[in-house]
């Protein structure tokens, strides 16, 4: 009787599916094309299977609630803010943090000038990449001018001599450069599979809570800007931070998706130098600082990502179709919402649009989807429209209905503050907002309900 090896399985590579045959569309995600060919892999002999990577487990036992200690006390600040912001005040140790983004964006020159930072206030750091040599990583170091004494370099993919190196150096911090290069010999299928993937993760899970030290994965993207693997890639990380930024701004943006320790869609926003990433503590100036004065279709808003307010420029331009039905064009605002938000101006206001084609950009390369953008989106549309200009020392923020009411935010007293920093002297919000915000002499501050009071106010 022939002896039974290992099965083939198809895995979807988005969301891990397995199926006994190849399938053009996956039944669980719904991409196409995404299965690929892996050997099912049998259940570990191990017993809790835990330590396939030569792991040295501590002793797991119940804790009273009473008795462990917080977390917050044992932030390790790395002295870089815009990083630690977005972190929540500093790395949690134990935690295992997942960094995703386009290639070149500067991941691996964040993390270099991060592990910099660590290794002098910490300790050792163990740098392990898959894609470059250490020759290649300390020229990046010297560009930098970093020269960090702690900072152990490790050219290597292969999980278990990971694991090896690691269990004698006894690193205060690793970082993954990328997860998906990674792979377990353990398994038969190939590098940045579902199968490795997901094993490399869980493995290097186990390592950050037993060793309680923080780990860094760097993770690819796809064409569609999400982090490349399983969804369950996500799942398992304790944080998962996008770098985003355009190749032709200087301006880099580190966004918090998820974070178990800290506020998710907090913001931290970089300058990309020849001397590495900078840290930008004013965003507001660096995004209105080219605004121009006195030109139609120009609105300022006042918009929150996580815990900071910033002050952003919203331009429009409406401009006659020749072909009778006009198109909508976005950039770093949802296009659906400005449609929305052009249909309710023809209806409630009487504005006659359906025939022009209109265009709407948030200028800096900054993406916003909160809805205290409504307000400028129609400020600006109806300032392009009516090629009247919005005086330049007022701003705006609320929330648009498709009854063409105005309502209310949140946090309107900080966004006020950063208003009265920044030199503005006009503030149009909602009107429920008004009870409770601080009196400020610098701040004219009025208040509305509907759209056609916004637009009285403004024009």
């Amino acid at each position: 009787m022939p002896s039974k090896g290992p099965r083939t399985v198809y895995a979807c590579q988005s969301c891990g599916h397995q199926s006994r045959k190849w399938l053009g569309k996956c039944p669980d995600c719904g991409e196409w094309n995404s299965f690929a060919e892996e050997r099912e892999r049998a259940a570990a002999k191990e017993g809790a299977g835990a330590n396939r990577a030569g792991l040295r487990l501590r002793e797991s036992k119940p804790i009273p609630f009473g008795e462990i200690e917080a977390q917050d006390d044992s932030r390790e600040v790395t002295g870089i803010e815009e990083f630690d912001r977005v972190l929540g005040g500093g790395i949690v140790p134990g935690s295992l943090v997942l960094i995703g983004g386009e290639p070149g964006i500067g991941k691996s020159t964040l993390l270099s000038q991060v592990a910099d930072k660590l290794s002098a206030l910490y300790g050792s750091v163990l740098y392990v990449s898959g894609e470059e040599s250490e020759r290649q990583i300390k020229l990046r170091g010297e560009r930098l001018s970093i020269n960090p004494q702690g900072l152990f370099l490790l050219s290597e993919t292969n999980l278990e001599r990971i694991f090896d190196e690691i269990n004698k150096l006894q690193p205060q911090a690793i970082i993954i450069d990328s997860v998906q290069t990674v792979f377990s010999e353990k398994l038969e299928s190939a590098p940045g599979s579902v199968s490795q993937v997901r094993e490399v993760a869980g493995q290097f899970l186990l390592l950050a809570k037993n060793l309680n030290t923080p780990v860094f994965l760097i993770g690819h993207v796809t064409k569609e800007g999400t982090i490349a693997g399983p969804k369950a890639l996500e799942h398992i990380v304790d944080t998962v931070l996008y770098f985003e930024g355009e190749r032709h701004h200087n301006h880099r943006i580190l966004r918090a998706a998820k974070n178990r320790f800290g506020a998710a869609n907090e913001l931290g926003i970089f300058e990309m130098t020849g001397a590495g990433l900078i840290g930008v503590p004013n965003p507001s100036e660096v995004f209105l600082s080219e605004r121009p004065v006195g030109a139609s279709g120009s609105a300022v808003i006042a918009a929150m990502e996580g815990t900071r307010p910033m002050l952003v420029e919203i331009q429009a331009l409406v401009s006659s179709s020749k072909f009778g039905t006009g198109r909508r064009t976005t950039q770093g605002v949802e296009i659906n919402r400005v449609a929305l938000l052009v249909a309710m101006l023809e209806k409630r206001v009487g504005f006659h649009l359906s025939g022009d084609d209109i265009f709407v950009n948030l200028v800096g390369g900054i993406a916003l989807d909160e809805p205290a953008v409504d307000l400028g989106i129609v400020a600006a549309v109806t300032s392009s429209f009516r090629n009247i200009p919005i005086n330049e020392h007022t701003i705006v923020f609320g929330e648009v209905g498709l009854a063409g009411e105005i309502r209310a935010t949140s946090q309107a007293a900080v966004r006020l503050r950063e208003a009265a920093r920044m030199g503005f002297k006009r503030v149009v919000l909602p009107k429920n907002n008004l009870s409770g915000l601080p009196q400020d002499d610098r701040l004219e501050v009025i208040g509305v309900r509907s759209v056609s009071d916004a637009l009285d106010a403004l024009f």
